[in-house]
């Protein structure tokens, strides 16, 4: 009886961390580009090198997942801020989840973009100029 109570506590102690685990933002594109564009959000792309210089946000730092991935908090740009909320975009959402995971634990106000950078460019997000 004591081995299944255990189990039970175990089980719903794997469900509870589950559901902590971070999900896609549901704020409007429009009041993320807002928050971006007057500097009250930081956006982070983190698709890698390539992807960004085929294109990327103007407002927009880079910081691909294959370096985030066993980064510290001294590894991170300057520009990415603990006192601002960082929206973290990719292609199509999946890398997304993943950075917004490791700099939550990092300790950031992070929230993952489902939108991937062409819905972010159809959706108004300014396009850098090609260098």
């Amino acid at each position: 009886m004591r081995m299944m109570i255990s189990v039970g506590l175990l089980l719903l102690g794997i469900g509870v961390s589950l559901g902590q685990q971070v999900e896609h933002s549901k704020e409007k594109t429009d009041d993320v580009k807002k928050a971006v564009t007057e500097k009250k959000a930081i956006l982070v792309d983190v698709r890698e090198s390539d992807e960004w210089k085929d294109g990327h946000l103007k407002d927009a730092i880079s910081f691909p997942i294959s370096k985030l991935k066993d980064a510290k908090v001294g590894d991170l740009p300057k520009e990415i801020k603990k006192d601002q909320p960082v929206y973290v975009h990719c292609a199509a959402g999946k890398r997304a989840l993943k950075a917004a995971e490791k700099l939550k634990e990092l300790g950031y106000d992070v929230r993952a973009l489902k939108p991937g950078y062409e819905d972010l460019v159809k959706a108004g997000f300014e396009k850098a100029e090609k260098k």
